[in-house]
């Protein structure tokens, strides 16, 4: 039985970057378990622990604002719940803190609406001028056709609307640091190494998610707006 919801923030450093998000999940329900609080689980033959991440990072990629909803089956106030978190978090994933999201309250997923990055990219034999060219191309386009490869699947898709903002912050040693904002949706999410990929840049050597927005707007609407944009 579901009598509480916390939403947890935590973060994932590199010992845990390589992470898939199957393996996050279950980390997280070890961590769970290991402190004694109340997960809730579901009903049924299969029983699942009802956690659910906002935006599910990929392989590879760090964070300090990750967030996670968790239903538990006895109430725990927010301070004792991180504090025993604290003590079981595998290496990498640290609790950072957790409030009260309220059971009838829409799910973290369905409230994400984008997310920042900071990203590092090898400076190869592209000058500085070649690429402020590459973002203000790719910023100033209206659609950027693009294609997915995973194992022998193909997904075609327009990058662009998933690209909110776009700038390189830094110059360092060997290295083009930029910003970016990416759009989350339902169907799809805006991913950092295919915007490289798209400016013409060699593989990033770090990305770092720095901040997830929420709102209430349903997911539905936002998606609708989107789709009456690209029509008009």
């Amino acid at each position: 039985m579901k009598v509480q919801r916390l939403r947890l923030t935590y973060s994932r450093g590199d010992q845990a970057k390589e992470m898939s998000h199957l393996e996050t999940m279950r980390a997280l329900e070890r961590a769970l378990v290991e402190a004694g609080l109340p997960l809730a689980y579901s009903e049924g033959k299969r029983r699942t622990p009802q956690i659910s991440v906002a935006a599910p990072l990929p392989v590879g990629v760090t964070s300090d604002c990750e967030r996670a909803d968790v239903y538990l089956s006895e109430r725990v106030s927010p301070d004792a719940f991180v504090g025993a978190l604290r003590e079981t978090m595998p290496a990498g994933l640290e609790a950072i803190l957790a409030r009260e999201a309220g059971l009838l309250a829409p799910a973290a997923q369905v409230q994400a609406r984008w997310a920042e990055y900071e990203v590092d990219v090898p400076r190869s034999d592209r000058t500085l001028d070649d690429v402020r060219h590459a973002v203000s191309e790719l910023m100033s386009s209206s659609t950027l056709p693009w294609e997915h490869r995973r194992e022998t699947k193909v997904s075609s898709y327009d990058l662009r609307p998933l690209v909110l903002a776009l700038r390189l912050e830094t110059e360092g040693e060997g290295v083009y640091r930029f910003r970016m904002r990416l759009r989350i949706l339902p169907e799809r999410s805006g991913r950092a190494d295919q915007v490289v990929a798209a400016l013409g840049l060699p593989g990033p050597l770090r990305i770092h998610r720095t901040r997830l927005y929420f709102d209430a707007t349903p997911a539905a609407v936002l998606a609708y707006r989107l789709r009456s944009d690209r029509e008009d």
